[in-house]
């Protein structure tokens, strides 16, 4: 038996919706649909009220687009494979397109993650240089940033398919998660993966680490020029147009680290653990971003209250 299957190399693998619990994925089903419509409901209507609102169209606003648009790309990204267990008990996905998912997943946090930098930086100057900062953040910049993080996702995630590719799966092809990553397809192979990691290593270090870096640098710089302000009253006001960034990021790298940790010194916990900490990574900041934003942000918040009550007028 042991002889037999070192030959066989799977063309495909079998994603996990509920670890254990098979006859309970229809549970999460309609949680599920439920989730994937509020992202798309929510940043769509962030990127409606920024395009109709010509007040919004500032570098603040275009950045927050970036991130709604990334958001719903993200979510897509595991749509198919998440919705083909749940509602159709579907697990199994082919070699290709796992890989063509894992690509589109990693890229997308990869430039979720720049441009929650982006942002950053857009507060920095917003609150540094205040007189300056239409100037300084100008479409053409705005657009240059967009292209260079998105170059900077494509570069880093690009060789990881063919990375995957090249190893052979013949112990087993079940996955744990109801999507395919990088980390998890690895660990299913046959053949030494140090390559592989020393990758993921490299890419998690030089994106996702040093992006955290700079955020938290940004932060420092803009609290030693927030506390140089003398008015108290300005001081807040400067804060307060940080807190819907701070909160995006948290709920990025909060769960970024939770998973990061399970996966390292978890072994012991339950699989159910490690399905809800990585479902938790990949759907909570598409869902929570822009009721954040429309909660946290008065000129978003104004406008949308504004677009229900005329409609409720009409009525």
């Amino acid at each position: 038996m042991n002889s037999n299957a070192s030959h066989v190399n799977y063309h495909s693998f079998i994603l996990t919706g509920i670890p254990g619990m098979p006859d309970k994925n229809p549970w999460m089903a309609f949680p599920l649909g439920f989730l994937y419509i509020l992202t798309l409901l929510g940043n769509a209507t962030i990127l409606a009220v920024i395009k109709v609102d010509h007040s919004l169209h500032e570098p603040m606003y275009y950045f927050l687009s970036i991130l709604a648009v990334t958001d719903v790309s993200l979510s897509m990204s595991t749509l198919p494979s998440m919705l083909s267990i749940f509602w159709f008990n579907a697990l199994e996905i082919s070699f290709n397109a796992c890989i063509t998912q894992m690509f589109f997943i990693h890229g997308f946090g990869v430039v979720e993650s720049g441009v929650l930098v982006s942002m950053a930086f857009d507060r920095f100057v917003a609150i540094r240089e205040p007189l300056h900062y239409a100037s300084i953040l100008t479409h053409s910049i705005i657009g240059k940033i967009g292209i260079a993080v998105l170059t900077r996702a494509v570069c880093v995630v690009f060789p990881v398919p063919f990375l995957i590719k090249r190893l052979p799966f013949c112990r087993s092809n079940v996955l744990s998660h109801s999507y395919c990553l990088h980390q998890d397809a690895m660990r299913l192979a046959c053949a030494s993966t140090r390559i592989n990691s020393l990758y993921g290593l490299i890419i998690v270090i030089f994106t996702l680490g040093l992006d955290a870096l700079i955020i938290l640098f940004s932060y420092v710089l803009i609290l030693k020029t927030v506390l140089g302000i003398a008015s108290r009253a300005e001081r807040l006001k400067a804060l307060n147009t940080c807190l819907s960034h701070i909160c995006a990021v948290l709920l990025f790298y909060v769960p970024l680290i939770g998973i990061t940790m399970i996966h390292r010194f978890g072994k012991h916990l339950s699989p159910v653990v490690h399905m809800f900490m990585a479902n938790i990574y990949l759907l909570l900041p598409p869902v929570l971003n822009p009721i954040v934003y429309s909660v946290k942000t008065k000129q978003i918040r104004r406008r949308i209250v504004h677009v229900f009550q005329r409609r409720k007028n009409r009525i």
